[in-house]
């Protein structure tokens, strides 16, 4: 037996203009998601580090506060954690002297994390070579030598900022692994978002007075990580003669 659809004039217009559309929303929602995806780097410029080839780095950020950086630093002695990279602001180093020779002293990288909390996407050019210029002539009036590393403050960047910083000599980093300590979520959950971490990963922390719980989390997260083995480095030390992954920004 042989059946046969009979589609008249109106009624093939009606589906090809459903399929039409049908097809243009998929593509549309597709080439939004291409454009929205995270990005780290511009294919053949200059490239965002976000993750290493072994190793694990523990990064802090301190952008403002006066509470929290010590007790953290305190932890960090206590738990015999010799190598971490502290991503400061310049307003903050500014204000806390004594805490950055502490950190040089104890042997911690700084990177710098801006002067304010600025959110680079949405400056320009000349407004983020001013903030980071501004960084710039804190560290060096507290003698701080040396640094070769920037975290976008707010954590947002583009292809601007990665041409600016490789202008002034700076590599941007970015983190694999973040903790989301920023938000309080409890010292368990903190904890559980950063033990989850492989060799390689960047792990992002924060030492400002708004992370109220990343001190209280930081003993369960060092002794979980030295139980799975991973060797504790500064960003610096652990994209040194290694490679480093990255993604291309669109």
């Amino acid at each position: 037996m042989n059946f046969f659809f009979v589609l008249n004039g109106k009624t093939f217009k009606n589906m090809a203009l459903i399929l039409i559309t049908a097809f243009f929303t998929a593509w549309f929602l597709y080439i939004g998601n291409i454009i929205y995806m995270p990005a780290f780097s511009t294919k053949d410029g200059p490239k965002a580090i976000y993750k290493g080839e072994k190793d694990l780095a523990l990064t802090f950020n301190i952008g403002w506060g006066d509470e929290k950086a010590e007790p953290i630093l305190d932890i960090l002695k206590k738990e015999k954690v010799k190598s971490a990279t502290f991503f400061l602001s310049g307003s903050w180093a500014e204000r806390h002297p004594d805490l950055v020779a502490r950190i040089v002293k104890e042997g911690y990288e700084i990177g710098i994390l801006g002067y304010n909390y600025e959110d680079y996407t949405e400056l320009e050019d000349a407004k983020i070579r001013q903030d980071l210029a501004k960084a710039q002539v804190v560290f060096k009036k507290l003698n701080v030598k040396g640094i070769k590393l920037v975290r976008a403050p707010s954590g947002h960047f583009d292809q601007r900022t990665l041409k600016i910083a490789e202008q002034l000599g700076y590599s941007v980093v970015h983190w694999s692994i973040d903790s989301k300590d920023w938000k309080n979520p409890g010292p368990r959950e903190i904890t559980n978002n950063v033990t989850r971490a492989k060799k390689g990963d960047i792990i992002l922390l924060h030492a400002s007075d708004s992370a109220k719980q990343t001190a209280k989390a930081l003993p369960a997260i060092i002794k979980e990580l030295n139980r799975k083995g991973l060797k504790l480095v500064t960003v610096s030390d652990m994209i040194a003669n290694a490679e480093t992954s990255i993604k291309e920004i669109k």
